[in-house]
């Protein structure tokens, strides 16, 4: 018998319910599912990963990291930038990349461990 993952009975605690709702009004939600839709992208997170892995890197190593070309990776890059996960700065006629802050890569690497426990779980 296939065990139920709703409740079997209707229990509405107040307290708990306004004192979440008030926390919810007091945070930018679609900044934040902003920022996680951009890491859901199989290729910035890739990227993501490889600024986790090393302090700043030229577009030029990026894109050959991914294996795209260089407009691709410059695309990617901008994305990430512009969502406020990246900064960039221009040397002569290359550009580094690098992550906006500490919190980024705590965020890939929660995700990295996570993924790894998963894999180890079997699951």
């Amino acid at each position: 018998m296939k065990e139920k993952d709703t409740c079997e009975i209707y229990c509405f605690d107040e307290s708990k319910v306004r004192r979440v709702q008030i926390l919810l009004q007091n945070q930018d939600i679609q900044r934040m599912a902003t920022m996680f839709k951009a890491l859901a992208d199989e290729t910035r997170m890739k990227i993501t990963f490889a600024l986790c892995q090393e302090d700043e890197m030229c577009v030029c190593d990026v894109a050959n990291i991914i294996g795209s070309s260089m407009a691709t990776a410059s695309h990617h890059l901008r994305t990430l930038h512009q969502l406020g996960l990246a900064k960039y700065r221009k040397e002569g006629k290359l550009v580094f990349y690098s992550l906006e802050d500490q919190h980024v890569r705590q965020l890939v690497q929660i995700a990295s461990t996570h993924s790894q426990e998963m894999v180890t779980n079997g699951k």
